[in-house]
């Protein structure tokens, strides 16, 4: 075990619980790991720039000015990570995910990829930068416990 603190950015889909497993399984296996993450709560994603900044009748400016907003946090976090996993999930398409990933590879930080199998063709390119392609929240802790610890 390492005395290091880990920190992993967790990047991706906001509509199930996958970040509390990859948390409570990272804390059951005692792993010094600190989770950041992007703001999970759509709406407010959706809105902090209006809400913030003011409103915009053109939704165009009305998502840019969101963007903007909700970088200061997903770009600032993601530089700090040693790891970032980004999950792609089933029903949505998380264009943000995919641009996390490209923002996290450009920056030399190392990636998991978590998706299922039939997003493994539209995500070759994803998978590609990546240090590991995960299925499943449990093969992420496996895999942070062996980077971490260097152990099975």
């Amino acid at each position: 075990m390492t005395d290091q603190s880990w920190t992993v950015y967790l990047s991706g889909e906001i509509h199930t619980d996958w970040r509390r497993e990859i948390a409570d399984g990272c804390a059951a296996r005692g792993l010094p790991v600190v989770f950041t993450a992007p703001v999970t709560d759509h709406g407010a994603s959706d809105d902090c720039g209006v809400e913030i900044l003011g409103a915009e009748e053109n939704k165009f400016w009305h998502d840019r000015k969101g963007a903007g907003v909700n970088a200061l946090r997903t770009r600032t976090l993601i530089g700090k990570a040693d790891i970032v996993v980004v999950r792609f999930g089933e029903k949505y398409k998380q264009w943000n995910a995919a641009f996390e990933a490209g923002y996290a590879s450009a920056l030399g930080k190392r990636l998991i990829i978590q998706h299922g199998p039939d997003h493994a063709h539209a995500l070759k390119e994803v998978d590609e930068a990546a240090e590991a392609v995960a299925e499943t929240p449990e093969q992420v802790v496996r895999l942070l416990t062996y980077a971490i610890t260097g152990r099975l």
